[in-house]
């Protein structure tokens, strides 16, 4: 019975302590958890450190966006706006008038062939000029020996048909030299023109090369209607119709924005791309478009007016999104020359031109000073200052 009584305060006391300690652990993780649930709201800089990042500060401004489909293609010139120059008879090339990057006219002489095979053509030509002239005169003659009844009927009939069938011959060589584009007189030079207006986008030959029929010895193509040839995905079709702006940039030289108009829609998908094809005609300024050229292009949906700010002020932070404003109702705490800055829930809309669309999920200021640049390296001080960097 004695040794049950003293057992008993021994437990009382064990109890206690562990329960105390379980208070003192509750309480830590309380804390731990509440400390992890309050993350950094505001953070100062001094004048110095501002100006180290580039800071720069502006209001939330009205901008008209344009919600976009974005997607990637390729510029395009049709086919019938691209050429090779090719000879239509083999040879030698003698002369070469242009190179690559030159404005060419339809028409204009390229370059110069020499085709020894054009002097017998001439030659014959040259002949029959003179075998006709002697058929006419004996058609003459003829004809005048059958009105004087000098001569049978028959041979007046064969004078004539020997005078067409030289005529028909002389047709079919003046033919043949214009289709390769020989000269009637002796000459075995023979030019090498372009078929359409444009600029020369290679050159195959150089002098002295040895060519024959229908090998290309430069292309010309003619940028005047480049146009955009796009992927559109199933989900997006829907959106896109006939005339709407499209902004693309160069894949390989996104410093620049050119403009386009769908004109045409597809009406089936591209292999098992899940794609359609949509062309744009460029419009507006083609300087430095060619052929073949990667665009990544956004398609203009709507446009409307709203409170944005630049893409560079949103910071993400434990997954939800923030602009920086300057806390005036902090500027009394401050040492001369810091300022402070508040952070601002904000929910995203759509981006445009360097904007995005902001819904402020907390009250600030009509005038309130919004960091434009920098917010990056501001939060970055903030999370590390605090300990909380995510």
């Amino acid at each position: 019975m004695f040794k049950s009584m003293n057992i008993l305060p021994a437990l009382f006391i064990l109890c206690m302590l562990y329960s105390c300690t379980g208070d003192q652990q509750s309480a830590s993780a309380g804390e731990e958890e509440t400390a992890e649930a309050h993350a950094p709201e505001d953070v100062s800089m001094t004048a110095e450190q501002m100006r180290s990042i580039g800071m720069q500060l502006g209001p939330i401004e009205n901008k008209e966006l344009s919600s976009t489909v974005k997607a990637m293609g390729m510029l395009t010139v049709p086919n019938e706006n691209k050429a090779f120059v090719t000879p239509l008879s083999g040879g030698i090339i003698r002369t070469l008038h242009v190179r690559p990057g030159a404005p060419v006219k339809r028409g204009q002489v390229l370059a110069t062939i020499v085709n020894t095979e054009l002097i017998p053509l001439q030659q014959q030509l040259q002949q029959l000029h003179a075998q006709i002239r002697l058929a006419e005169l004996e058609v003459t003659r003829q004809q005048e020996l059958y009105k004087g009844n000098a001569a049978p009927l028959k041979n007046y009939q064969r004078a004539t048909t020997e005078l067409q069938t030289l005529r028909s011959q002389r047709t079919g060589i003046e033919q043949q030299l214009s289709a390769l584009g020989g000269s009637r007189s002796f000459s075995a030079s023979l030019p090498v023109r372009s078929p359409i207006n444009g600029t020369v986008s290679k050159v195959m030959l150089q002098i002295g090369s040895n060519t024959t029929a229908g090998a290309p010895i430069a292309e010309v193509v003619n940028n005047s209607r480049i146009h955009l040839d796009l992927n559109i995905y199933e989900k997006d079709l829907p959106l896109i119709s006939v005339g709407q702006v499209i902004h693309f940039t160069l894949t390989n030289n996104p410093g620049k924005e050119y403009d386009a108009s769908v004109f045409s829609i597809g009406t089936a998908f591209e292999g098992d791309t899940k794609s359609v094809p949509v062309h744009a005609s460029v419009t507006g300024d083609k300087t430095g478009l060619i052929d073949g050229m990667g665009v990544t292009a956004n398609i203009s949906l709507n446009t409307r007016t709203a409170p944005a700010v630049p893409d560079a002020a949103i910071v993400n932070y434990q997954g939800k999104d923030y602009i920086f404003i300057v806390a005036a109702d902090g500027a009394q705490l401050e040492p001369p020359g810091t300022t402070h800055f508040t952070l601002i829930p904000i929910a995203r809309g759509v981006s445009d031109v360097g904007y995005t669309q902001i819904t402020l999920l907390a009250t600030v200021p009509g005038d309130a000073k919004v960091v434009t640049k920098g917010a990056f390296f501001i939060l970055a001080k903030m999370t590390n200052t605090e300990g909380h960097a995510h």
